[in-house]
């Protein structure tokens, strides 16, 4: 009589669920709504195998919906994940003005990788606004690029942190990723541990133009002198070539920084790249540069225009240097025009 009335409730149980979907963070996407294997241990203890068949039976023809996997997003699915009302309608929201079937397809699967990641439904909406294309893009490659990030160092908590602050990371392709670190070992010369750091301190590098990547490198390196450990201390990949180049070079023409020779050394103590960059513009004008905000401003201003006459001389000298190519080519074009009319002549006189 137990098993029978335990049969009873959960049969029950169904019907009156029949019409309603059924979540958890690991159930939702890629699962089927199955109440009575949820509930087979209460089951278990009983020889009863004929009750637990024809219940079975009656679960599926009351609802037969239940063997199908749920892949439609909805508020009420939103709401049992652990969204608020207010968080639920900003995600059904932003799902449903992105362009393009794709978005509400991979919804599910994007919001169950996040939970899986560990976060919570308040980091994930954060995230999803910060980069809403994270819904367009399919559970295998959101798990092969997770997973990618582990392989290159990124543990349990530092993971979340970095998915967190640039979920862009989510939408780079592995081959990319790949490619930037290779880069990083290779041509810059850093540690495996310090290209993690890296990847940790300043993710948005993976999507950065390798060849400016590179010029800020040696700029850093043979310019200011200054060596990879600094560099992976003081966050530079965060911050742009011209906000490095500002900064230095304002300490450099204020007699406050000078390159190092050959052996390293200088005549004045410079400032550590870490009090240069990662702090505010406040800071730096007090603390390194001892200057105000206004003659800073002025500076900038300067520098600016010299980088402008620059790029415009470095243009013109290329677009030179495609004009000489032009016109060596077309001397070769008339050369060979000359040897064939003469070719031509002489065949004529035969």
């Amino acid at each position: 009589m137990g098993t029978r009335a335990a049969a009873r409730q959960v049969l029950i149980w169904t019907v009156r669920n029949a019409t309603s979907s059924v979540f958890s963070p690991l159930q939702f996407g890629t699962c089927h709504l199955q109440p009575l294997c949820i509930r087979c241990r209460l089951l278990c203890s009983s020889t009863s195998q004929s009750t637990l068949q024809s219940t079975q039976q009656n679960l599926n023809e009351l609802n037969p919906l239940s063997r199908k996997p749920v892949t439609e997003l909805s508020l009420h699915s939103l709401l049992d994940m652990g969204f608020t009302d207010t968080q639920a309608e900003q995600i059904h929201d932003v799902v449903s003005k992105i362009r393009g079937g794709s978005a509400a397809k991979h919804a599910l699967s994007t919001l169950t990788a996040l939970f899986v990641l560990g976060l919570n439904p308040s980091s994930v909406l954060k995230l999803l606004e910060k980069c809403p294309e994270l819904f367009s893009v399919k559970e295998s490659l959101l798990q092969q690029r997770i997973s990618n990030l582990r392989k290159l160092g990124l543990v349990e908590g530092s993971l979340q942190r970095v998915v967190a602050f640039y979920p862009q990371i989510l939408t780079v392709p592995v081959k990319e990723i790949k490619r930037a670190v290779v880069f990083l070992r290779e041509k810059c010369l850093f540690t495996v541990q310090q290209v993690t750091d890296i990847l940790r301190e300043s993710p948005a590098v993976v999507v950065e133009n390798l060849s400016q990547l590179e010029y800020k490198f040696q700029y850093v390196y043979f310019r200011m002198g200054v060596k990879q450990a600094e560099m992976v201390k003081s966050r530079l990949f965060r911050f742009t070539l011209d906000e490095v180049r500002c900064r230095h070079c304002f300490l450099e023409r204020r007699g406050l920084y000078q390159t190092p020779d050959k052996k390293g050394q200088t005549i004045i103590i410079n400032p550590k790249l870490e009090s240069i960059l990662n702090v505010d513009q406040d800071t730096f004008l007090t603390d390194v540069a001892m200057a105000s905000a206004e003659e800073y401003d002025v500076f900038k201003r300067l520098m600016a225009s010299e980088w402008r006459e620059e790029e415009q001389q470095m243009g013109s000298i290329e677009a030179e240097s495609d004009d000489d190519d032009d016109y060596e080519e077309e001397e070769e074009e008339e050369d060979e025009e000359a040897r064939g009319k003469s070719a031509y002549r002489k065949r004529r006189k035969k």
